[in-house]
Order: structure tokens, then C-alpha cells, then sequence
């Protein structure tokens, strides 16, 4: 396949051949989340954006797995590293009971390891002091062993402050922090001590605009919870307050500078530790390698996992505990395979430009869905690749999905009635121009067919 020239080339999807690898699959699977019965066959060929299903059927993937493959499929910048290697078995050891290495040292040595992967996330994350990491098995055990560093800081708080709208994962205890949709939460359990206060998702608003209820006439509502501003709560008992900068299966939804200001301002003021879920946004998804960086916020414990292939918990040295056993994964830090991965990703993002490429062609992408969005689209939004187009209703939204997909363009829908759209961070102009080209035919063929229907 060359990626220069490659094009989507899709029809009857899905088709027999994937009919009976879902099937199959579903056999004995639990039911879950697919979002399409696309089904990639890993023989044949796939590069970037381009990916081959089990039926001969050339896709253009701009979901990324939803971040989780932030360079897509197959790709040179990872891949070819990744070549260089004879792979070993176990690939994925008791990372947190043995170390691993290659070589005599860490300085010589040609694989990069966990060790390589937790001092490349220090040095992306040094602005904010961080200088320590926990690795995981994946973004849910990210949060959650940030709320236990947390409490652990504070052990006298009984109180952690949410947002509505987010999602955090699908743990019990990070579920006591998801306040999206009710079929993540209905009948769990949930940690007591979670407050809940309003997510500002109008990105232009102020404190005198803001119609959303987290600003009110004397402040906001997180910090007139605090006791020294007139509320209930002692801001010793918060172990933390946290936070999507952007927020991903809650719709795409872009904060305002001020309700960002005013967060950071509040957990600044009163020391309470800030606690950032960067699983969707983070590794360079909207041209800066974390989201929070494009606002006037200083986390204390960052979250991260989906693009760099494990979980991830960093934060600063005095805030995670001392003891030992406090915080233990039998296999984070033990994925051979994903520690590369993720090290390989970060040193593609570095050495190929990749944040000022995601810049540029989120910018570019942007462009072209508000020259020639038709009237169904009420907002185009994003930061870098990490893209948002709202319609006019949910069944709208759910046609285009459904219109992309048979044109060969994999999107996603989040909230109610938004499509996200999550290029490769190396993705050409003639990549973005061809996606989102297709995208426009598919909203306007969904146009067409609600108006004769």
C-alpha cells in the first residue's frame, strides 16, 4: 500500500466475511462497545489512515482507536524501530515485582524499556515539577491510582470534586467520578464523598456570560463550596479535584479560558490537588503533548494512557506515597512491547515535529468543515487533531456516522449529537483533505435523504 496515494475503496460494508468474524467473536464475548462491525484483518495491508478489513475493503480510519493508535496503522516512524528487534517471551512480565533492562546499562542500551518510557513522560511533563511515575495496565487504572495519591497526600479529606459530563473509566471508583451517560453508572456502587459541579463548555464564555451554572454573580460553584467562601466543605477534607481539559465521551467539549482559570485558581489558592485525565487528550493529540497546556491550570497529578500503551499516574515526587505497597499492578510497568511503544511514540512526536503537524492540519481540517459544513452542522471545534463536529440532532449525527462508514470513513460519535474525528498526529494535507472531503459528502447525503424522508 503507499500511503502517497492510497484512497478509500469500500462497499457493502459490513461484508461476509466480516459478518462471520463478528459472529464468531461474539460467540463468547460479553457484550460491549463496538461501534462498527468493521473488522481489521492484521495479514494485509495497512499504513497511516489506511487499513484493510477481512473482506478486501480499503478504509480511512480517523477514530485512531479512539487515540489509542495515535500514528494509526503500521506506521514507519513506530514501526520500523520497532523492526530492529528480535522480540522475546514473556513480552509482558511482573513489571512491578522484577526489573528489566537490555544491555549494561540504561544509557547504551537500544530497547527502551518502562524505565525509558517513565523518564520520557518526566521530561514532557517537567513544567509542572513532575518527576515520578506509576505505570499501569490502562487509563482507568491511571485515574485511580491518582485519586489514591491523592488521599493518600491528604488523608484526613473525605471529599473529591467532579464535573458533569465527564468519564474517567469503568471501575467502580473511577465511575464514581463519570457523570456522562447513566449506562456507564446505573445501579454501581459509588465512593462517597464525590461532589459534582458544572463542566463550562461554552469556549468563549466569562464569568458574567456564563449561563452553564459553574459561575455564578459571586464566584463559581467550586469555590463557593469551600468554607472560607461561605460553603460547607473544608478545603483540608478535598483530596482533589478532577478534571478532562477537554472533555472526550461527554461530547468533545472545549472549556472557556475563564471556567479553566477559575479551576486553576481554586485548587491553586487552597492546595488542593489537581488531578488531570489526559487519556484522550494527551500525547500530542491537540498540538501540545498535554491538553493542559494550552490553559492557565497547573495539575498536580497528571493521567494518561491510550496513546502511549499503558497506563500512566505522574505527578511530583512528594505527593505519591512513601510506603511501599501502597500503590502495585502485577503487570504495570511489566509490557515490554507497550513500554516501547509508548517510548517510540513520544520520540516520533519529538523527532518528526508531530505537535506542530497536528497544529497545521487540525487547523487545515477545521477550515474546510466550516467552508462547506451544510446547515445540520451547529459547531466545528478542536485543538490540534482532536476534532468536533455537532449537529442539529442525534439521529442526524448517527446518519452520518452511518453515511461515512459506507463511503470507507470510520468516525465516531460522543455526546448526544457530536461526530469526533481523530486523524493520525502525522496525517498529509492531502490525507486531511481527502477525510474530510468524504465526511462533507456523507453529512450532505444525510441532509438529503432527512429531507425526502
Amino acid at each position: 500500500m503507499n500511503r502517497d496515494t492510497a484512497e478509500p475503496d469500500a462497499g457493502g460494508l459490513p461484508g461476509p466475511n466480516a459478518e462471520k468474524w463478528v459472529a464468531y467473536h461474539g460467540e463468547h464475548a460479553a457484550p460491549s462497545e463496538y461501534s462498527h462491525e468493521f473488522v481489521w484483518d492484521v495479514t494485509r495491508e495497512a499504513d497511516g489512515p489506511f487499513v484493510t478489513d477481512v473482506d478486501g475493503n480499503v478504509l480511512m480510519d480517523f477514530t485512531c482507536h479512539i487515540g489509542a493508535a495515535p500514528l494509526g496503522y503500521n506506521n514507519g516512524k513506530v514501526l520500523g524501530k520497532l523492526r530492529e528487534f528480535d522480540l522475546v517471551e514473556p513480552m509482558k512480565i511482573a513489571g512491578q515485582d522484577m526489573y528489566f533492562g537490555a544491555g549494561p546499562d540504561p544509557e547504551s542500551s537500544v530497547v527502551p524499556g518502562s524505565s525509558h518510557l517513565m523518564e520520557k513522560l518526566t521530561d514532557v511533563s517537567s513544567r509542572y515539577g513532575m518527576d515520578t511515575v506509576f505505570l499501569s495496565n490502562s487509563g482507568a487504572e491511571a485515574v485511580e491510582n491518582a485519586m489514591k495519591v491523592a488521599h493518600d497526600h491528604k488523608p484526613a479529606a473525605k471529599y473529591g470534586y467532579a464535573f458533569g459530563g465527564s468519564f474517567h473509566g469503568r471501575t467502580l471508583g473511577t465511575l464514581s467520578l463519570t457523570k456522562s451517560k447513566e449506562v456507564y453508572t446505573r445501579h454501581y456502587p459509588e465512593i462517597a464523598g464525590i461532589e459534582t459541579v458544572p463542566f463550562c463548555a461554552d469556549r468563549e464564555c466569562t464569568a458574567a456570560t456564563c449561563d452553564c451554572g459553574f459561575f455564578t454573580g459571586d464566584g463559581s460553584r467550586l469555590r463557593n463550596a469551600l468554607a472560607p467562601e461561605g460553603g460547607h466543605v473544608n478545603p483540608e477534607e478535598v483530596a482533589f479535584v478532577v478534571l478532562e481539559p477537554i472533555q472526550g465521551v461527554g461530547g468533545y467539549r472545549f472549556p472557556s479560558e475563564a471556567f479553566m482559570a477559575e479551576v486553576g485558581a481554586v485548587t491553586d489558592e487552597y492546595d488542593i490537588p489537581l488531578v488531570v485525565d489526559e487519556i484522550q487528550s494527551g500525547v500530542g493529540r491537540t498540538g501540545e503533548f498535554w491538553a493542559s497546556d494550552h490553559y492557565d491550570i497547573e495539575p498536580d497529578v497528571i493521567s494518561a494512557a491510550k496513546a502511549l500503551r499503558v497506563g500512566a499516574t505522574v505527578s511530583r515526587s512528594e505527593l505519591f506515597p512513601e510506603e511501599k505497597n501502597r500503590l502495585g499492578s502485577t503487570f504495570g510497568g511489566g509490557d515490554l512491547l507497550g513500554s516501547m511503544m509508548g517510548a517510540f511514540t513520544i520520540e516520533a512526536i519529538e523527532e518528526h515535529d508531530l505537535l506542530a503537524n497536528a497544529t497545521d492540519r487540525g487547523r487545515q481540517a477545521r477550515e474546510l468543515l466550516a467552508d462547506d459544513a451544510p446547515g445540520s452542522v451547529v459547531d466545528v471545534r478542536g485543538k490540534g487533531l482532536m476534532l468536533a463536529v455537532e449537529f442539529d440532532a442525534p439521529d442526524r449525527r448517527d446518519a452520518v456516522v452511518a453515511e461515512a462508514l459506507d463511503r470507507g470513513l470510520l468516525t465516531l460519535g460522543c455526546g448526544k449529537k457530536t461526530i469526533r474525528l481523530l486523524p493520525p498526529l502525522d496525517s498529509t494535507e492531502r490525507e486531511i483533505e481527502l477525510g474530510i472531503s468524504i465526511f462533507l459528502d456523507a453529512a450532505a447525503a444525510a441532509d438529503s435523504a432527512s429531507i425526502a424522508a
